[in-house]
Formats: structure tokens, C-alpha cells, sequence
């Protein structure tokens, strides 16, 4: 695609995002922030058990026309294209930059990257609850665990899990 239309597909995609809202039999909630603008993404997902698959996939946001415009492009290529949890974790920021025009994203990587950053950590908690909850761990040893290491992330950059939420409301005081 050429810039031009590049920067249609962001603002349609921004104006009428693809699989916005609330995923309510989500196998998981993945909150992710960017403290540094104050953009902030949650991804919905559900996923196949046996073939590591997203199944169903959503998001809620705040922020720039780039961080939700990506979160709704990833989105649709996700699940069009039935990505496996491999694959998910396969897409380097890279990518994401090439699928949104880098020249188009200019120097806001971070707000580009956000979504994909957060569907990466949303499938690598959810294969790691699924391991804890086969070892006997009960949900909320869970949470505990999974708030222990997101508060260990806070300032390294893109933020995900309860600090990006807790990012982001610093950053509105």
C-alpha cells in the first residue's frame, strides 16, 4: 500500500475498530500500557486447549489513533488467519511496524507495538496458568504470582498485566 493509503486503513481501523469490546468468556485479560503517552490496551482472549489456537479474540483501549488502530489490526489478521500461540509469539515489533507502514508510524514505535506486546504476554500468562493450574495451583495463587511479576516490569518501557492499568492512572494524576 502506498502512504496514502496507509493512513486511511489507521484512521478506518481507529474510527471503526475490528473486535472492540469485551470478550466476556475470555480465558484471559491481558491489560498493557504505554506510561510514556498513556496509551492503554487490554486484549480478550480465548484459545483452543488441545491446538494452542485463538479461538476468539478482543480488545478495549484508550489512547492514540496508532495504538488502537494496530490493536485492531493485529486483531483481524490473528483471528482471519487462526494464528496458533507459536505464531503469535513469532511476530517480532518488526513486522508489526512493516503491517502498519513504518513510514506512517514515524517514530512511535511504542504506541504501534503496544497491542502486539500485549497479545504476546496475554498467550505466554495463559499457557503459564494453564501449567500452574496442572501443578495444583489454585487461581488465586495465580493472581498473586502474575502480580508479583508484573510489578517487577514497571519502567522497563511498555507495561502489561495490573501495573499497565496502575501506569496509566499515575500518569492521569
Amino acid at each position: 500500500m502506498d502512504r496514502e493509503a496507509l493512513i486511511a486503513n489507521l484512521v478506518d481501523h481507529y474510527k471503526n475498530p475490528r473486535h472492540r469490546g469485551r470478550l466476556e468468556d475470555a480465558d484471559i485479560s491481558m491489560p498493557g500500557g504505554n506510561p510514556g503517552c498513556g496509551d492503554l490496551v487490554t486484549i480478550h482472549l480465548k484459545a483452543d486447549s488441545g491446538a494452542r489456537r485463538i479461538v476468539e479474540a478482543s480488545f478495549e483501549g484508550t489512547g492514540c489513533t496508532i495504538s488502537q488502530a494496530a490493536a485492531s489490526i493485529l486483531l483481524r489478521k490473528a483471528l482471519r488467519e487462526r494464528w496458533t500461540f507459536d505464531q503469535v509469539l513469532g511476530v517480532s515489533y518488526e513486522e508489526m511496524l512493516d503491517l502498519l507502514g513504518r513510514e506512517v508510524v514515524g517514530f512511535r514505535h511504542r504506541c504501534a507495538t503496544l497491542a502486539l506486546g500485549t497479545l504476546q504476554a496475554a498467550v505466554k500468562a495463559l499457557e503459564m496458568d494453564r501449567k500452574l493450574r496442572a501443578a495444583g495451583y489454585s487461581d488465586a495463587e495465580i493472581a498473586k504470582l502474575r502480580d508479583a511479576v508484573a510489578k517487577q516490569a514497571v519502567g522497563a518501557g511498555l507495561v502489561v498485566g495490573t501495573g499497565a492499568e496502575e501506569a496509566a492512572e499515575k500518569r492521569e494524576e
